[in-house]
């Protein structure tokens, strides 16, 4: 009987296949020592290379993409030979009279045809995987690129901090109007993660994200053109049970933020009851394994102990000055002890954390920061959830707290007769979540943040951020409806209402309407 061409045809293939994996190989061990060495002239000789070293595996790929074509072929091939054995009953074979030899052969025929058919998948694969669209880096490491493009149109009513993304009321303006109305996209957010090497029995990955709420330009139609901003930037060692995070992250303390599509620039209910803080730190985590299924996680950090101050040159500025946590000359210290456990298809967390700061206010006028918290994840049944964090403390208006404001003071801080003292505050928030179906959701959420009266009647007449001095407590909710037809797409709408209270026992309201609509990617 006539041998198939089968094995030849996949013998290249497979061969190109390895050529091409080795060919990776080679351009992560190659690409390092062109960096380093003399006689390629650094950087870019190593660049050069990697880019020669891309268009050879490009080749094979082609390559292996010809292969995909006879191997299809052959497939064609196989299946009209076969067909005539089953018409003519091989009557040209030795032994033709023996009608075992004939459903054997033919059974050999079928199963060589399945195993061409599997293997010329598993090529197509290969092919495909290489043709997706990825992002290149400069090393062989994986990068990933992810993010939401968000459009948000907005209504409100009543007078707020700021127009797209309110946080809490203002006074009414006599020559502005009782309300507004736009549009925005500057909420859309923008992330890399990148991959690394294992070292030390650790798995690395690094991750940076982006947004453009970082103010407006000075030019025409400016509000459309809203400046990149730097969110997050960590670096990670994750090994089994333990994890070493250092940069720029969220605030682990508070680890929870009520469910909002209006309101990413910031998390929803900020200053109205919500921690939170893109912050410098230095974290390790360590996680016990209490049963299959159950776990207690420890957390541990030093963090830059910001005080919530804009710097002191003002919106923008090219140096960067100490502000009085930094002025300290020590770090802020935390920790969170959480415990968590699969209830309803979800999961059940119940956290507390504490926070410590020193804050030098100039003339050895030093004050305490400190924060107790505590967070809840409740599932109720497979649709609702409730979730809540609450806390108290002191000075702790980098965390967020007390409208941005660590202390006030009873005049020029230039003047070492002036007393500083710490604004202590108490709030939370609570999120109530029912998912009807897998693609549609509803959130109802309640939040207030409330600094201590007597500290801002005494010293009221202090601005010491955004917030107007006298304000004494602030309070937001919120309810949404959320329909994601598909992974990659959703939509939103929002209702928001704010009140903003003050010394002189009166109260200002405002309210939102938020339609969203975005393409996370």
């Amino acid at each position: 009987m006539k041998r198939s061409r089968c094995p030849q045809l996949l013998r290249p293939a497979l061969i190109a296949w390895l050529a091409m994996t080795s060919g990776l190989w080679c351009a992560a061990q190659v690409q390092p020592q062109a960096t380093t060495s003399p006689e390629n002239n650094g950087t870019n000789a190593a660049l050069g290379e990697l880019q020669s070293q891309v268009r050879e595996l490009k080749d094979m790929v082609l390559q292996l993409q010809q292969q995909t074509v006879a191997s299809r072929a052959e497939i064609t091939h196989l299946r009209e030979e076969l067909e005539t054995r089953r018409n003519a009953g091989d009557a040209t074979i030795v032994d033709e009279q023996s009608p075992a030899y004939t459903s054997s052969t033919t059974a050999q025929l079928e199963q060589r045809v399945d195993q061409v058919e599997g293997d010329q998948q598993l090529l197509s694969g290969k092919v495909d995987d290489q043709y997706q669209t990825k992002v290149e880096s400069a090393s062989k490491y994986r990068v990933r690129f992810s993010g939401i493009v968000l459009f948000n149109l907005f209504g409100n009513s009543g007078s707020v901090d700021n127009q797209d993304v309110p946080t809490w009321a203002n006074p009414p303006d006599p020559m502005g109007s009782t309300g507004s109305v736009g549009g925005t996209l500057r909420q859309t957010i923008l992330g890399f993660e990148a991959f690394g090497p294992e070292v030390l029995g650790a798995h690395t990955s690094a991750n940076v994200n982006f947004d453009f709420g970082g103010g407006f330009p000075a030019t025409y139609n400016g509000v459309n053109s809203g400046l990149v901003r730097l969110r997050t930037a960590a670096i990670r060692l994750d090994w089994k049970d333990t994890s070493v995070i250092a940069g720029q992250d969220a605030l682990f303390l508070s680890p929870q933020s009520p469910t909002s599509f209006a309101s990413l620039i910031v998390p929803a209910l900020s200053y109205a009851g919500n921690l939170w803080s893109w912050t410098p730190q230095l974290r390790v985590e360590h996680r016990f394994a209490l049963s299959s299924d159950s776990r207690v996680t420890l957390q541990g950090a030093l963090l830059d102990p910001l005080t919530g101050d804009p710097p002191a040159d003002g919106n923008y500025t090219w140096y960067r000055t100490p502000d009085a946590g930094e002025e300290a000359r020590q770090p802020a210290y935390a920790m969170r002890v959480a415990y968590s456990h699969p209830w309803f298809g979800q999961t059940f967390t119940l956290g507390a954390g504490g926070y410590y700061s020193r804050e030098n206010w100039g003339y050895e006028r030093i004050v305490n920061g400190w924060a107790g918290t505590m967070d809840i994840n409740l599932p109720l049944s497979r649709r609702f959830a409730l979730s809540a964090e609450f806390y108290r403390g002191a000075a702790i208006g980098g965390l967020g707290a007390a409208l941005g404001r660590s202390v006030v003071y009873d005049g020029m801080l230039s003047d070492p007769n002036t007393y500083v003292n710490p604004v202590n505050a108490v709030g939370g928030w609570a999120q109530f979540k029912f998912r009807a179906t897998p693609k549609l959701e509803f959130n109802g959420a309640f939040g207030q943040d409330s600094p201590f009266a007597a500290d801002i009647r005494y010293f009221g007449d202090q601005v010491q951020s955004d917030a107007p001095a006298y304000f004494t407590a602030n309070r937001g909710a919120f309810g949404n409806v959320i329909y994601r037809p598909r992974s990659d797409l959703l939509f939103s709408m929002e209702y928001r209402r704010l009140r903003t209270f003050t010394i002189y026992d009166d109260s200002y309201d405002a309210g939102q309407l938020n339609l969203s609509v975005g393409v996370l990617f």
